[in-house]
């Protein structure tokens, strides 16, 4: 092979244009390298060709591949751009060979590889390596606007002032053929020859080239896929149960439901000393059809763990559930030495804690078997239980306390659901509710060992409404006799004017005009306590207010034409006309008002006349007349 040198001093780059064709042919790739002393390193981009459908022409413009390399510091300054020849292509094994598949699909999946030497100068930030291509398969389902998106691969070589790193290399070549309802046991697992600790997890695609520029010279700032809702991108695929990846084997698991084409990413990071040294992923198009499979072998999952059939946290029998299809002999395995059984759902007790590797095997030594594995934790005893302090009031702090226990493993979960949707993952929090009503409290707890365990409790909260009255108006001379609701204490401040501020009913007595504003404060017998308030005006005679415009629209706001009177003690007549003399409206309460109808339909917009006839509290009458506007 080769060599190239790369020095930050003689870099070259190629400013020509690579627009070539655009590359829906390609379902995956993902870039790596390998450490061979000093500086020098051996980049390697790998691309998955649809060989079946995809436009051979497509193909073709794959080689050369251009790859940037950048510094990975925040502003990614760029060390150079390059151009790869291809190394090798190879064809990719569909690993399925199962002959019970009625109608096996017809698949085709290359792999095209280019690799490279290059000898990098030193860096303290290290580099970031990226490839770019476009664009996707247009029939994608959990991208938005797939055909024109493309995609990026990367990788990140460490610091040159740190021991030497060989990235982490996936183990298995990308599935092929996924069926549809049948559970999904596939390993994404990756080895690494420096011996560091690896974890998985799903993670975000990025967009790369565009129609437009479908094999750019790539750039160090790439955007993120957007998912086309309920997807994410650690939720690719969905599924019952859920598509989802262990975060220490690499296994993923689940059961795809939708027959379509779906976008997902996975990230493996390689870690030394609790640090993250580097990140490789591998994007790729998981393909789920329709296999007719005439035996399928698959138990439930009873668990929010991947690939974890149940977390026995009570005791340590466990009864199995059989979902298998098609079969006649079942032969379970449950991972204790010598501990089988051909029933069709056993019941086993386990002699120890643990976690054990099952398997059942479905028509075993017949021609069409099947077989699937799962996990059982055993881990009891493992109880959820929480306690509750605090006045049972509205908009008062109530706390709420985890007391759960774990035999094995620390409690470290907290899922609160307060009934009146708000929720916590704390584990002691506090809460307060807005208005009184029953609800119902939820804490679903779990500890280290995967053991959750939900608690239920109903708590009341008082339907407190603290209330001082409606504000009014009183001519002087005369009293009122307030009415305070919503407890069993009250005291009112200021006491002016007030015969007994310490009762809910006090009687007001105003010599002179004034504004009065007083607060009561009101405690009930849970006891919960709050405050309202109250306006009294008091004016030096009797008097009438009247809007000049309303606006009956049921709204709820200004609906009703009345008047407001203090100091009569009736009405004699309240009366409306239109601008013809017809009276419209008359009542004779002040608590009744004119709605805006006549003769039971909606009265016309414009102005109207009001003549109102009252008594004062000394006997004399008062007759008052205006106008008001009727709009909608």
């Amino acid at each position: 092979m080769r060599n190239y040198c790369i020095y930050i001093l003689g870099i070259i780059l190629t400013l020509l244009s690579a627009t070539g064709a655009r590359a829906s042919h390609i379902v995956g790739g993902e870039v790596t390298y390998r450490h061979l002393g000093g500086t020098t390193y051996e980049i390697t981009v790998d691309i998955y060709q649809d060989c079946k459908d995809g436009q051979q022409a497509a193909i073709q413009m794959d080689d050369p591949a251009y790859i940037g390399i950048f510094y990975n510091n925040a502003q990614k300054t760029p060390l150079g751009s390059d151009s790869i020849n291809y190394f090798s292509w190879i064809d990719v094994p569909a690993n399925f060979s199962n002959s019970c598949i009625n109608n096996a699909p017809v698949v085709c999946l290359k792999r095209q590889r280019f690799v490279k030497t290059y000898n990098l100068p030193p860096s303290a930030s290290g580099y970031l390596i990226v490839y770019q291509r476009c664009c996707r398969n247009g029939s994608i389902v959990n991208v938005q606007n797939p055909g024109n998106t493309g995609a990026t691969y990367s990788c990140i070589i460490p610091p040159t002032n740190q021991p030497p790193n060989n990235s982490a290399i996936f183990k298995n070549y990308p599935p092929q053929i996924i069926c549809a309802n049948v559970p999904l046991v596939y390993d994404h697992s990756a080895i690494d020859a420096d011996g560091d600790s690896l974890s998985y997890e799903f993670c975000q695609a990025y967009r790369g080239g565009g129609p437009n520029d479908a094999k750019p010279w790539p750039d160090a700032v790439f955007l993120p896929v957007a998912y086309s809702p309920p997807f994410t991108a650690t939720n690719p695929m969905g599924g019952s149960p859920k598509i989802q990846i262990d975060p220490v084997s690499g296994l993923i698991t689940g059961m795809p439901t939708t027959q379509n084409r779906f976008v997902v990413s996975v990230c493996c990071h390689e870690w030394r000393n609790g640090v993250i040294i580097n990140t490789v992923t591998r994007e790729f198009q998981f393909v789920v059809t329709n296999c007719s499979k005439a035996v399928i072998a698959n138990t439930p999952v009873f668990s929010d763990l991947p690939n974890t059939y149940i977390v026995n946290c009570i005791d340590k029998t466990v009864t199995f559930k059989n979902s298998s299809v098609g079969g006649f002999d079942w032969f379970w395995d449950f991972g204790v030495d010598g501990a089988t059984s051909n029933q069709f759902e056993p019941t086993f007790t386990y002699p120890d804690t643990g976690t054990y590797l099952i398997k059942l095997v479905v028509n075993k030594g017949s021609t069409c078997p099947d077989s699937i594995n799962r996990i059982v934790k055993i881990y009891p005893n493992f109880a959820g239980e929480y306690n509750i302090t605090g006045l049972y009031c509205p908009n008062t702090p109530i706390q709420f306390s985890d007391i759960s226990t774990s035999t094995y493993g620390d409690v470290t979960y907290w899922a609160w659901d307060f009934g009146d949707n708000q929720f916590s993952s704390e584990q002691n929090p506090s809460h307060s509710y807005a208005s009184g009503g029953t609800y119902n409290v939820v804490l679903t707890s779990g500890n280290t060992k995967g053991c959750r365990d939900t608690t239920t409790k109903i708590i009341d909260i008082e339907n407190f409404k603290p209330f001082a009255g409606n504000d009014t108006v009183i001519v002087k001379g005369e009293y009122i006799n307030f009415d305070a609701k919503g407890g069993v204490q009250y005291l009112w401040t200021p006491s002016d004017n007030l015969d007994n501020p310490n009762s809910g009913s006090p009687t007001g007595r105003y010599p002179d005009e004034g504004y009065f504003r007083y607060n009561v404060h009101i405690t009930s017998a849970t006891p919960c306590e709050g405050d309202d308030s109250i306006v009294v005006r008091v004016v030096g005679k009797a008097s009438y207010f009247t809007p000049n415009a309303f606006t009956p629209n049921g709204d709820g706001m200004n609906d009703v034409f009345r008047p407001r009177a203090v100091g009569y003690r009736s009405v004699e007549y309240f009366r409306v006309f239109n601008r013809f003399g017809q009276m419209v409206y008359e009542s004779k309460n002040f608590a009744d008002g004119w709605d805006g109808t006549y003769k039971g339909n909606k009265a016309d917009l414009g102005t109207y006349m009001f003549m109102l006839k009252m008594v004062d509290r000394f006997g004399a009458t008062q007759v008052a007349k205006g106008d008001v506007i009727l709009m909608r």
